[in-house]
């Protein structure tokens, strides 16, 4: 192989991310253990050919990694690698975001001409839960500012949602409307929890219509049936369809009751009973909410008996009602 031609970075460079091939990173490595070198004197302690190395102190300083010192000999120091390092980072980020740009712009012609040749358009329909599921992932990949989810079973994937996480820890806006069966899934108030505290605000609400999934409100994914073995799943664009869609999110939304850290806090009372007053109020049922605070079901019943008192309420609507008006949920 021609040694001009460097072989291109990749798992051996830690450098590769900026651009940096492993021999070239072996060099410069080997520049800042000494004070300055010469190619030959690398090209020794390296154990290869001097013009090699030579090659090599050309695309370090082309990449700001290493200058060379005045004389007639051709001699080289490393630039400090925090600096040095870190215009690499901002000028690799600074591509990668004209990237993201240019995907964008060849999106809008791509569905320009899906339209145009009836190959795509407003709503476009897929079959079954693979469809569904390669989907949902895909939008939580693209979203970049707000996220928002109906969350009911059953589920295309598993329950768990590896995905959100890493939306959130990007600074993505995640709002989820989850019904009490949804809660009832092993794990998932834990979850629901965790995800609160890096940053989803989540509600509950019973009888959900439907699942739903809209991300930076101009792209939502929407199951036409709750059998998702046989449903069509329709991907709707911009449009007065996504716009109903958008006004029923937020009408459930005002509806749903807050959980986890959207709940109110300074209430007074202690987490177990801000917990329990909230499942109350979402609708689970008496075993459901026993099964979720790890208590038994009679247990359950003597402080939900104790709450009932405590809010003047003879039923669980009151008892909502009453939670509301003094900021408990």
């Amino acid at each position: 192989m021609d040694d001009e031609a460097e072989p291109p970075a990749g798992a051996d460079s830690a450098l590769a991310a900026v651009g940096v091939a492993p021999f070239d990173e072996q060099v410069y490595r080997a520049l800042l253990g000494a004070a300055d070198a010469t190619p030959a004197e690398l090209a020794a302690e390296l154990g290869c050919a001097p013009d090699r190395v030579d090659r090599t102190f050309a695309r370090l300083r082309a990449l700001g990694l290493a200058s060379r010192l005045s004389g007639r000999r051709r001699r080289y120091t490393a630039v400090e690698p925090d600096a040095a390092l870190e215009a690499l980072v901002r000028r690799r980020t600074a591509q990668l975001e004209h990237v993201r740009t240019t995907a964008i712009e060849l999106s809008s012609v791509f569905h320009g001409v899906q339209r145009s040749t009836g190959r795509g358009g407003t709503v476009e329909l897929f079959d079954g839960p693979q469809a569904l599921g390669r989907w949902f992932v895909r939008l939580q990949q693209q979203v970049r500012e707000e996220m928002l989810v109906l969350d009911r079973p059953p589920y295309a994937l598993a329950a768990t949602n590896p995905v959100e996480p890493v939306s959130l820890a990007q600074g993505v806006a995640w709002r989820a409307i989850y019904t009490p069966e949804a809660l009832e899934v092993g794990g998932a108030l834990q979850e629901i929890t965790e995800l609160a505290s890096q940053g989803e605000q989540g509600r509950v609400l019973p009888g959900l219509p439907l699942k739903l999934a809209i991300a930076d409100r101009r792209i939502a994914l929407l199951p036409l049936s709750l059998d998702l073995e046989h449903t069509k799943v329709a991907l709707i664009r911009e449009s007065t369809l996504l716009d109903a869609l958008l006004d029923l999110f937020e009408t459930l939304w005002q509806r749903a009751v807050p959980i986890g850290a959207d709940a109110a806090p300074d209430t007074g009372l202690s987490d177990e009973d801000r917990a329990l007053v909230t499942l109350l109020a979402s609708g689970l049922t008496d075993s459901a909410i026993a099964r979720q605070l790890g208590l038994s079901t009679r247990t359950m019943r003597r402080r939900t008996r104790r709450l009932f008192d405590d809010l003047s309420a003879g039923n669980r609507f009151q008892a909502g009602v009453q939670a509301i008006r003094r900021g408990w949920i």
